[in-house]
């Protein structure tokens, strides 16, 4: 299957959600749609992407995002090569910099980056010809979870204009958060933060969201609810006292999501840990939740990502 080559985006590259307009997301999300249905036909692959190179070069560990971008780029027909930090050149003290300019001189057409630190991946793509998209940086920015997410939402409850999502958890290390907060205010949504104020960040309301610290309050009547893990990895010290307090007063229970709307539904990034930001059995619950469907919606929308940058 050969897809007609599309006009590319005005930028070359994707390295987060601010700055993009309603517009400009909503045709990476119409675009998404349809390679949904692509997906779930008999025929997934075209060659879109022949003699095309995607890098996924990932400092930190992924499951969901490196493996649906490599998915996406074999089946758009491009060659994937999937950087293994670990043993690579970077454990024997080679510079971000130094990598980049390496991956540079081979002429590859897309680097996937994720990094530990925010603002490394613009820091790349300063120093790289291609297309760089970022896979999540530091605390800072994953707008291809984001888009992902929006896809999710609207594909259950149609336009998330004037809807109201509740964004639960981790918020002051979440990445997931910052860029879910940026696209849902730019598509008209309201946008609620609920967490612990050692979690909460300093100025919520200029991230774009409204800020409640008691669970239940901030539940009332929402129309999603997108659960987020605490990320140890980024805390020097503990912020909470114990998984168990956490889970009782900011743990998404039946109780505590009974406040919501009754057609409300979860999301959550992923890796879930059960029993600490949500009850198992909601998490497996499939009327209410939608956080496989998001594993499926993020292989189309980065197929419809690498067709809109692919450059001639």
């Amino acid at each position: 299957m050969t897809a007609p080559a599309r006009a590319p985006m005005p930028k070359r590259d994707l390295l987060g959600i601010e700055g993009w307009d309603k517009a400009s997301l909503e045709r990476i999300l119409d675009l998404a749609d349809d390679y949904v249905a692509r997906n779930r036909s008999g025929e997934k692959k075209s060659s879109l992407l022949r003699g095309k190179t995607v890098i996924n070069l990932f400092y930190e560990n992924s499951t969901r995002t490196r493996t649906s971008f490599e998915l996406a780029g074999k089946r758009l027909g491009a060659d994937v090569i999937n950087m293994s930090v670990a043993s690579s050149s970077v454990k024997k003290g080679e510079t971000l910099i130094d990598t980049a300019m390496t991956i540079n001189a081979m002429h590859p057409d897309f680097i996937v980056v994720r990094h530990p630190d925010s603002g490394a991946v613009q820091l790349l793509s300063e120093k790289v010809h291609c297309t760089v998209i970022n896979g999540g940086d530091g605390s800072h920015e994953h707008p291809t979870q984001a888009l992902l997410d929006a896809l999710t939402m609207r594909r259950r409850i149609g336009s998330v204009e004037g809807k109201t999502v509740a964004i639960c958890g981790d918020v002051l290390h979440s990445r997931v958060a910052r860029s879910n907060a940026l696209l849902l205010n730019i598509m008209g949504a309201n946008v609620r933060f609920i967490a612990p104020p050692p979690l909460m960040p300093s100025s919520p309301r200029t991230l774009g969201g409204e800020p409640f610290y008691d669970m239940r309050k901030g539940l009332k009547d929402v129309d999603v609810v997108m659960m987020l893990r605490i990320q140890t990895e980024r805390m020097d010290k503990n912020f909470v006292p114990s998984v168990r307090e956490y889970f009782h007063l900011y743990g998404l229970s039946k109780d505590k999501l009974a406040l919501a709307k009754p057609d409300a539904f979860i999301m959550h990034p992923g890796p879930i840990n059960r029993g600490v930001e949500i009850d198992s059995e909601l998490a497996d619950d499939i009327n209410r939740s939608v956080i496989l469907d998001q594993v499926e919606m993020g292989v189309a929308v980065r197929q419809a990502i690498l067709e809109l940058f692919n450059r001639p």
